[in-house]
């Protein structure tokens, strides 16, 4: 071979180890770029892990702040309001009742029949509503002047001659505003919230506004309960099982009650109640404890919100937030590696990805996962995802979703402890005795909100948790129930249970 020849050759062999260089780079590149994304999962696995050691700490912090809530106003994170509500329907009640949940841009309008001797409701009728937005920031005459109208037309439609002819009505009112609560039936408001600005509201007694605007139509109807959905919930459940002792509701929002003992109250000394008890609104989106385990997307986004610094447990557990925290992984996954590509824009602002949205991607069970690929091009405008990388982002989904549903499980064996329904002993033993023997007593508690029944694998990972806390001998007497409607039906029930002269109301001495 010529010296040319050999030339050639030698070139070529160079050449060819160089372009085989590159791609041997290309590749170490994407495995480490890989690598990087990867990692962030791992980290954010291990920042929200919440094992059950862990979460009993929850349980036991959980408890702790409700002792304090009660004990003083203020002297906890959580505010354990009295809702004066000291007693519910037994289901031998009859009659017709009536109920406005007030608490968006819409509000609804039901009536209720009890049939008696049962826990069934006969019937019951919903009319919804939008409120015009311009009522949302006029006076507190005009809203509830079109309130109290909407409320004579539903009345005026019944076709029962029996209805048509009753003089006063009963009514529950869910307002889903900051209110102090006066009574079972009256409340002040603090502020307003989602979307209304009525300053001449703030300040005064939603239900005596109500009432007066109903009295110039003409309508006989007195607001009998005053109540949020929580406890609403509660009195549905306890309607249908009385073994019912708190109610949690878990979408959107978050936040649970409880029956509670009135001598265990004591920042209300002197509470006298016909049942020895009351529900107490815990307000539970605003629990705190170093116990939770909280990460860095926790804290941008707490940071970024609203209102920093509080309601920090619903920030880790509710729909409105777990989208976004989601969003922010994904972002960062973006800014370390280049797995999806370029940077997208959508990914820095702020909930555009959807706690639905996220449901959808964690529940994709479909074998090349198109309906993640499909979210992330039309939302987050990231186009052409990997199969491996859309597996990454439902892992996220999963390790959000899981350390949700285990904290709220937390909260809810927090409350069982404090009521001494967990296992563990307490002032109120979860045993009972029948003759020499003692059982386990059971233990419902209501639940309602589409996280949980509407999100399986939330619900899943919660009912597991529950399992774990609890043991195997306590959990299969703990019920959680799913219910239907407790702003609307249930505020009905509260209504009926205050309406009766044979029930007395909460006094404080």
């Amino acid at each position: 071979m010529g010296k040319v020849g050999v030339g050639l050759a030698v070139g070529c062999a160079a050449a060819a180890c160089l372009i085989a260089a590159a791609v041997v780079g290309r590749r170490v590149s994407k495995r480490r770029t890989w690598r990087r994304a990867v990692v962030v999962l791992e980290e954010l696995d291990q920042g929200c892990a919440a094992e059950v050691g862990r979460l009993r700490q929850v349980v036991d912090a959980m408890a702790v702040e409700m002792h304090a809530g009660l004990a003083s106003e203020g002297g906890s994170k959580l505010k354990m309001l009295l809702t004066f509500v000291d007693s519910f329907l037994n289901g031998s009640e009859k009659g017709t009742y009536y109920a406005l949940d007030l608490g968006s841009t819409n509000f609804r309008v039901l009536r209720v029949q009890l049939g008696g001797n049962s826990s069934a409701i006969l019937e019951h009728e919903v009319e919804r509503k939008p409120i015009p937005q311009h009522l949302m920031t006029s006076t507190s005459e005009d809203l509830f002047d079109f309130i109290a109208s909407s409320l004579n037309e539903f009345v005026e439609k019944e076709g029962d001659p029996e209805l048509s002819s009753v003089k006063r009505r009963e009514l529950g009112f869910t307002f889903s505003f900051p209110v102090k609560q006066t009574s079972v039936s009256s409340g002040i408001l603090i502020k307003w919230t989602k979307g209304f600005s009525i300053e001449n509201l703030v300040g005064k007694d939603v239900s005596e506004c109500l009432e007066q605007a109903m009295s110039k139509r003409g309508l006989d109807m007195r607001v009998a309960a005053l109540v949020n959905d929580t406890v609403g919930t509660l009195a549905l459940g306890h309607y249908h099982d009385e073994d019912t002792v708190a109610a949690v509701i878990i979408g959107t929002g978050t936040n649970a009650c409880y029956l509670e003992r009135a001598d265990a109250i004591i920042k209300s000394q002197g509470l006298l109640t016909t049942s020895g008890g009351m529900v107490i609104n815990m307000e539970w989106g605003n629990f705190w404890s170093t116990h939770l385990p909280r990460t860095s997307y926790d804290v941008d986004l707490d940071a970024d919100s609203p209102n920093p610094n509080d309601q920090s447990f619903e920030k880790m557990i509710s729909g409105m937030y777990l989208g976004d925290i989601v969003r922010r992984v994904i972002l960062r996954m973006s800014q370390e590696s280049d797995v999806f590509g370029p940077v997208s824009s959508r990914l820095s602002e702020p909930f555009i990805l959807r706690t639905p949205l996220m449901v959808a991607m964690h529940e994709d069970d479909s074998p090349d996962l198109r309906e993640v690929a499909r979210i992330l091009n039309d939302v987050l405008e990231i186009p052409d995802v990997p199969l491996k990388v859309r597996k990454l982002v439902v892992n996220v989904c999963d390790v959000v979703t899981r350390r949700a549903a285990r904290l709220a499980a937390a909260g809810i064996v927090g409350i069982l402890k404090k009521i001494g329904r967990d296992g563990s002993g307490g002032i109120t033993s979860a045993r009972i005795k029948t003759g020499s023997q003692s059982k386990i007593r059971r233990t419902v508690v209501a639940i309602e909100g589409g996280l949980y029944t509407s999100y399986s694998m939330f619900r899943e990972y919660l009912n597991e948790a529950m399992a774990e806390i609890l043991g195997e001998e306590v959990s299969p007497h703990v019920i959680l129930k799913v219910t239907e409607d407790g702003s609307g039906i249930g505020a009905a029930l509260v209504a009926a249970s205050n309406s009766s002269p044979s029930v007395d109301s909460v006094q404080l001495l």
